[in-house]
């Protein structure tokens, strides 16, 4: 079993809520978050992915569908003690009628300080060394160099959108190696690249490469990276092939998850977000998808159990479970297996 330390939910929640159009207070999270990343899943007209940590600060966003640059929002968006506080009617957050989908991460409890361990020296760095997670804004300096994150372990899965220009977010996954990238906006197959500088993040930082059309090292431009280690019983990153079985892949994670992200490494496939509040019982079928806008999808053939240890497909889908076909995954805990010997 896995040993853990610390409740996952003081560092990790999926919360869901109704929009009103007005003042909506979302304090109940049992967590103080440094990054919300929003998304409304019902019906109607389609909206974007809402992303806002306290780092860049209240009321900028960015969306995980989209490759604009930071947004500023004339509507309230404020993270809080206990969670977050919205007023007005943005249909992205907060529209009556609307149920909305949060999944909220704490970093290092608030916007942080540089860090100065890379040859670019951040501008902000907030880390979460006991969860593994960290936000870092930084310019592009057009030349190789690497960035702090401040995890002292080496992150498995990194994610990087220029806040200032037209750029694809770019992604780092362990499992693919330091010459792949994927585009978390997009339904493209995992790329041979140099974005990484075919190094792979150490336990102190990222190296980033500045080739022609570089999405994460423009002279210039500036920048927000959000990276992950992997930590027992809370997060896991890792890889799988299908098997094309309704009797699918089971993943063992050591822990029950709260919200889990897949990707096919091929082609016109979507990134598949699942969680534990918008389905609250076995099969979980309800998904929204980081690369769109679409309203979420509920489907028996994208069906997946979450158990007490890991996740299990229950589904031939060719996002999720082709068979001979690759994908990755991301995985954050509700509930860890807990063991007093570390093991």
């Amino acid at each position: 079993m896995s040993y853990i330390s610390f409740q996952p939910s003081d560092h990790f929640i999926t919360h869901v809520y109704s929009g009103n159009g007005s003042t909506n207070n979302q304090t109940s999270l049992g967590m103080t978050p440094d990054l919300v990343w929003v998304k409304s899943n019902n019906t109607g007209s389609p909206t974007q992915h809402y992303i806002v940590d306290k780092v860049r600060g209240d009321k900028k966003y960015i969306s995980s569908n989209a490759t604009t640059a930071e947004q500023t929002d004339s509507n309230t968006f404020d993270l809080v003690s206990g969670g977050f506080n919205l007023a007005g009617g943005n249909g992205w957050t907060n529209l009556t009628g609307r149920t909305y989908a949060s999944w909220n991460w704490k970093a290092g409890g608030g916007q942080g300080s540089s860090n100065t361990d890379g040859s670019i020296n951040t501008t902000y760095t907030s880390a979460n060394t006991t969860s593994g997670f960290s936000i870092s804004t930084y310019t592009g300096t057009g030349s190789d160099g690497t960035i702090g994150h401040g995890l002292g372990v080496a992150p498995k899965f990194v994610m990087v959108k220029s806040l200032s220009a037209t750029t694809y977010w770019m992604c780092y996954h362990a499992a693919l190696g330091n010459n792949k990238e994927f585009y978390l906006n997009a339904t493209n197959a995992a790329s041979t690249s140099i974005t990484w500088n075919t190094t792979t993040p150490t336990s102190s930082v990222i190296s980033l490469d500045s080739a022609g059309g570089s999405g994460v090292n423009v002279s210039g431009q500036t920048y927000v990276c959000y990276a992950f280690a992997e930590k027992k019983g809370f997060s896991k990153f890792g890889s799988y092939t299908g098997n094309g079985s309704t009797d699918g892949v089971f993943l063992y994670t050591g822990f029950k998850p709260a919200f889990v992200i897949i990707k096919s490494q091929g082609s016109g496939t979507h990134w598949r977000l699942l969680d534990n509040k918008r389905d609250t019982f076995n099969p979980s079928t309800k998904q929204l998808f980081s690369n769109n806008n679409a309203a979420e999808a509920t489907d028996a053939n994208y069906a997946i159990d979450f158990c007490s240890n890991g996740f299990k497909h229950r589904n031939t889908n060719s996002d999720l479970n082709q068979n001979a076909v690759n994908y990755i995954y991301m995985a954050f805990a509700e509930a860890p297996l807990v063991g007093s010997n570390n093991i």
